[in-house]
């Protein structure tokens, strides 16, 4: 029997590309989407035509935290049990610090630190022994964020879980670490325009953006190295080397 990942915001972008991965090391997959549909069958349908894993997709957005009830009652339907949950669902908003509103910040709040907190309380049952926890951070969260004042303290705040969770998960012999990406060349960067693409390159020692294939190496670092607990690995092509 394969080992079973679940991966929220597995069918875009960075949870994309570790779901590929996993499924090339022989894991079937639970993902988890907000809305678009289409995208989500589309990488469905590539991933088993590739791999011929078993692939489950679940609508469930993390800005709704009734959606954690969601993933536990298909959990318990099936009578799954997971070897691994890669938090990767996140969400940011870049209206300016002056015209925030207090609904928005807490909306981001709760994708970025409610959601995965309480699905994690909510799993507990469902994880196996020796499994491995992995949150998407970011690099963001380690250097103030020049937009978006609260996605770089929401990310701060998954460093601070990762952390803290340690203590909490340690009676259930759960591992938790977390990478940071730096500047990952997903759909949402592709749009930025070129000036501010060239102005974020002129940084990096690398002179370019991660792909996110090239991420998936530190979700397996920290995934199979059963001595890794608490890790925030950075993964930002020489950030601010100059």
């Amino acid at each position: 029997m394969n080992k079973l990942a679940l991966i929220t915001g597995g069918t875009k972008g960075i949870g994309k590309a570790v779901a590929f991965r996993l499924a090339s090391e022989g894991y079937d997959l639970l993902l988890t989407y907000s809305s678009d549909n289409i995208a989500a069958q589309k990488c469905s349908d590539e991933i088993q035509s590739a791999h011929k894993n078993k692939v489950h997709l679940l609508q469930a957005d993390a800005t709704d935290l009734s959606s954690i009830y969601i993933i536990t009652e298909f959990l318990n339907e099936n009578q799954f049990k997971l070897d691994t949950l890669i938090l990767n669902a996140g969400l940011t908003n870049r209206s300016s610090f002056e015209e925030m509103k207090i609904e928005d910040w807490k909306t981001v709040f709760d994708a970025n630190i409610h959601f995965p907190v309480f699905l994690i309380q909510s799993l507990l049952h469902h994880l196996k022994s020796g499994a491995s926890i992995v949150f998407t951070g970011s690099l963001m969260g380690i250097f103030p964020h020049s937009v978006s004042l609260v996605y770089g303290v929401t990310k701060s705040s998954v460093h601070a879980l990762v952390k803290n969770l340690v203590k909490f998960l340690k009676p259930y012999h759960v591992r938790v670490n977390g990478v940071a990406p730096g500047f990952v060349d997903t759909e949402w960067q592709k749009t930025k325009p070129a000036e501010i693409r060239k102005n974020i390159e002129n940084k990096l020692a690398e002179e370019r953006f991660c792909t996110p294939e090239e991420l998936t190496d530190a979700y397996m670092l920290l995934i199979n190295n059963t001595y890794m607990n608490g890790e925030i690995l950075i993964i930002d092509g020489g950030y601010s080397y100059k």
